[in-house]
Protein backbone atom coordinates (compact mmCIF):
# COMPACT_ATOMS: atom_id res chain seq x y z
CA UNK A 1 0.00 0.00 0.00
CA UNK A 2 1.54 3.52 -0.76
CA UNK A 3 2.07 5.41 2.34
CA UNK A 4 4.02 2.33 3.58
CA UNK A 5 7.42 2.66 1.89
CA UNK A 6 10.52 3.83 3.25
CA UNK A 7 11.56 7.53 2.61
CA UNK A 8 14.39 8.08 0.10
CA UNK A 9 17.55 8.64 2.15
CA UNK A 10 18.83 12.38 2.54
CA UNK A 11 22.01 11.21 0.10
CA UNK A 12 19.28 11.15 -2.71
CA UNK A 13 19.02 14.42 -2.20
CA UNK A 14 22.25 15.54 -2.60
CA UNK A 15 23.26 16.74 -6.07
CA UNK A 16 22.65 19.60 -8.14
CA UNK A 17 19.07 20.03 -8.49
CA UNK A 18 18.77 19.70 -12.21
CA UNK A 19 20.20 15.90 -11.38
CA UNK A 20 17.64 15.79 -8.78
CA UNK A 21 14.81 16.88 -10.78
CA UNK A 22 14.37 14.25 -13.48
CA UNK A 23 15.37 11.40 -10.84
CA UNK A 24 11.66 12.77 -8.52
CA UNK A 25 9.77 11.75 -11.35
CA UNK A 26 7.90 8.41 -10.78
CA UNK A 27 8.64 8.99 -7.17
CA UNK A 28 5.87 8.64 -4.73
CA UNK A 29 5.08 12.13 -2.87
CA UNK A 30 3.24 11.12 0.27
CA UNK A 31 1.27 13.73 2.57
CA UNK A 32 -0.03 12.30 6.12
CA UNK A 33 -2.89 14.48 7.61
CA UNK A 34 -5.46 14.20 10.29
CA UNK A 35 -7.83 13.29 7.73
CA UNK A 36 -5.78 10.56 6.01
CA UNK A 37 -2.99 10.06 4.11
CA UNK A 38 -2.96 11.40 0.43
CA UNK A 39 -0.10 10.18 -2.16
CA UNK A 40 0.75 10.98 -5.77
CA UNK A 41 3.60 10.02 -8.45
CA UNK A 42 5.32 12.85 -8.88
CA UNK A 43 5.20 13.18 -12.96
CA UNK A 44 6.47 16.74 -13.22
CA UNK A 45 9.44 18.80 -11.79
CA UNK A 46 10.93 22.02 -12.64
CA UNK A 47 14.72 22.45 -11.11
CA UNK A 48 16.31 26.07 -9.85
CA UNK A 49 20.03 26.54 -10.28
CA UNK A 50 20.46 28.84 -7.21
CA UNK A 51 22.79 31.78 -7.31
CA UNK A 52 23.31 31.86 -11.60
CA UNK A 53 20.13 31.12 -12.28
CA UNK A 54 17.65 34.10 -12.78
CA UNK A 55 14.73 32.20 -12.22
CA UNK A 56 15.48 31.14 -8.96
CA UNK A 57 14.38 32.79 -5.72
CA UNK A 58 17.97 32.52 -4.71
CA UNK A 59 19.45 34.07 -7.60
CA UNK A 60 22.73 36.13 -6.85
CA UNK A 61 22.57 34.27 -3.48
CA UNK A 62 19.63 36.46 -2.23
CA UNK A 63 18.69 35.12 1.27
CA UNK A 64 15.31 36.67 2.64
CA UNK A 65 13.47 34.96 5.40
CA UNK A 66 11.34 33.18 2.97
CA UNK A 67 14.56 31.88 0.84
CA UNK A 68 16.51 31.03 4.09
CA UNK A 69 15.51 27.18 3.98
CA UNK A 70 17.37 27.20 0.28
CA UNK A 71 20.46 27.57 2.28
CA UNK A 72 20.42 24.96 4.54
CA UNK A 73 21.16 21.18 3.75
CA UNK A 74 19.26 18.71 0.88
CA UNK A 75 15.79 17.38 1.69
CA UNK A 76 14.70 20.36 3.28
CA UNK A 77 11.25 21.27 2.46
CA UNK A 78 11.18 24.98 0.79
CA UNK A 79 6.65 25.89 0.30
CA UNK A 80 5.71 29.41 -0.67
CA UNK A 81 2.64 31.08 -1.36
CA UNK A 82 2.11 32.62 -5.17
CA UNK A 83 -1.25 33.97 -6.27
CA UNK A 84 -2.79 32.39 -3.28
CA UNK A 85 -1.33 29.00 -3.84
CA UNK A 86 0.86 27.26 -2.07
CA UNK A 87 4.31 26.17 -4.47
CA UNK A 88 6.43 22.94 -2.78
CA UNK A 89 9.87 22.37 -3.74
CA UNK A 90 12.39 19.85 -2.38
CA UNK A 91 16.18 21.73 -1.44
CA UNK A 92 19.05 19.77 -3.18
CA UNK A 93 22.53 20.40 -3.42
CA UNK A 94 24.52 20.96 -0.09
CA UNK A 95 24.42 23.14 2.86
CA UNK A 96 25.06 27.07 1.08
CA UNK A 97 24.42 26.05 -2.20
CA UNK A 98 20.69 27.43 -2.44
CA UNK A 99 19.16 25.15 -4.90
CA UNK A 100 15.67 23.25 -5.25
CA UNK A 101 13.55 21.32 -7.41
CA UNK A 102 9.73 22.40 -7.71
CA UNK A 103 7.17 19.43 -7.82
CA UNK A 104 4.92 20.63 -10.90
CA UNK A 105 2.25 18.00 -10.89
CA UNK A 106 2.12 14.61 -9.70
CA UNK A 107 -0.55 11.02 -10.30
CA UNK A 108 -3.05 10.39 -7.87
CA UNK A 109 -2.51 7.43 -6.12
CA UNK A 110 -3.55 6.90 -2.45
CA UNK A 111 -6.59 9.13 -0.45
CA UNK A 112 -8.23 10.23 -3.80
CA UNK A 113 -11.57 11.11 -1.87
CA UNK A 114 -9.19 13.55 -0.48
CA UNK A 115 -8.08 14.48 -3.35
CA UNK A 116 -11.78 14.69 -4.53
CA UNK A 117 -13.11 16.58 -1.11
CA UNK A 118 -10.01 19.58 -1.43
CA UNK A 119 -10.84 19.66 -4.99
CA UNK A 120 -14.63 20.02 -5.57
CA UNK A 121 -16.18 19.44 -7.94
CA UNK A 122 -12.81 18.75 -9.84
CA UNK A 123 -12.33 16.23 -12.97
CA UNK A 124 -10.41 13.63 -11.27
CA UNK A 125 -7.71 14.97 -14.33
CA UNK A 126 -7.49 18.51 -12.69
CA UNK A 127 -7.07 17.39 -8.93
CA UNK A 128 -2.97 17.75 -8.81
CA UNK A 129 -2.02 18.68 -12.45
CA UNK A 130 -0.03 21.92 -11.79
CA UNK A 131 2.01 22.67 -9.08
CA UNK A 132 -0.84 24.43 -6.62
CA UNK A 133 -3.42 21.95 -7.13
CA UNK A 134 -1.03 19.18 -6.02
CA UNK A 135 -0.78 20.93 -2.54
CA UNK A 136 -4.62 21.45 -2.02
CA UNK A 137 -5.20 18.12 -3.22
CA UNK A 138 -3.14 16.93 -1.08
CA UNK A 139 -2.79 19.40 2.05
CA UNK A 140 0.41 20.44 1.23
CA UNK A 141 0.52 24.07 3.58
CA UNK A 142 3.14 26.71 4.68
CA UNK A 143 3.14 24.20 7.69
CA UNK A 144 5.76 22.38 5.67
CA UNK A 145 8.26 24.99 5.09
CA UNK A 146 11.57 23.73 6.89
CA UNK A 147 10.86 20.21 7.21
CA UNK A 148 12.69 17.42 5.99
CA UNK A 149 11.51 15.20 3.07
CA UNK A 150 12.77 12.31 4.20
CA UNK A 151 10.34 11.90 7.33
CA UNK A 152 6.04 12.09 8.10
CA UNK A 153 4.09 13.89 7.57
CA UNK A 154 5.55 14.93 4.09
CA UNK A 155 8.20 12.44 2.52
CA UNK A 156 9.28 10.78 -0.73
CA UNK A 157 9.27 7.01 -1.58
CA UNK A 158 10.01 4.87 -4.64
CA UNK A 159 7.77 4.67 -7.09
CA UNK A 160 8.11 3.79 -10.57
CA UNK A 161 10.33 4.33 -13.20
CA UNK A 162 9.39 6.27 -16.08
CA UNK A 163 9.80 4.47 -19.65
CA UNK A 164 10.67 7.87 -21.37
CA UNK A 165 11.17 11.68 -19.93
CA UNK A 166 10.76 14.98 -21.66
CA UNK A 167 12.59 18.12 -21.23
CA UNK A 168 11.58 21.65 -21.92
CA UNK A 169 11.74 24.89 -21.09
CA UNK A 170 10.07 26.31 -17.11
CA UNK A 171 6.66 27.79 -16.91
CA UNK A 172 6.16 31.24 -15.57
CA UNK A 173 9.35 32.57 -15.86
CA UNK A 174 9.01 35.10 -18.86
CA UNK A 175 10.97 37.98 -16.99
CA UNK A 176 13.98 35.55 -16.33
CA UNK A 177 16.35 36.73 -18.87
CA UNK A 178 18.20 33.78 -20.51
CA UNK A 179 17.06 31.27 -17.54
CA UNK A 180 13.61 31.26 -19.46
CA UNK A 181 14.79 28.67 -22.23
CA UNK A 182 16.84 26.83 -19.96
CA UNK A 183 14.86 23.36 -20.52
CA UNK A 184 15.41 22.39 -17.03
CA UNK A 185 11.12 21.52 -16.60
CA UNK A 186 10.90 17.48 -17.14
CA UNK A 187 8.06 15.71 -16.81
CA UNK A 188 7.29 11.68 -17.76
CA UNK A 189 6.26 11.54 -21.30
CA UNK A 190 2.69 11.24 -22.30
CA UNK A 191 1.21 11.57 -18.71
CA UNK A 192 -1.98 13.10 -18.88
CA UNK A 193 -1.10 14.88 -15.09
CA UNK A 194 1.48 17.03 -16.46
CA UNK A 195 0.41 20.60 -16.04
CA UNK A 196 0.73 21.37 -19.93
Amino acid sequence: MAGEGKPLPIEFYQRPSVELAPLLLGCLLVKETDEGTASGFIVETEAYMGAEDRAAHSFGNRRTKRTEIMFHEAGRIYTYVMHTHTLMNVVAADIGIPQAVLIRAAEPHEGQFLMESRRPGRHPREWTNGPGKLTKAMGISMNDYGGMITEPPLYITEGFTPEHISTGPRIGIDNSGEARDYPWRYWVTGNRYVSR
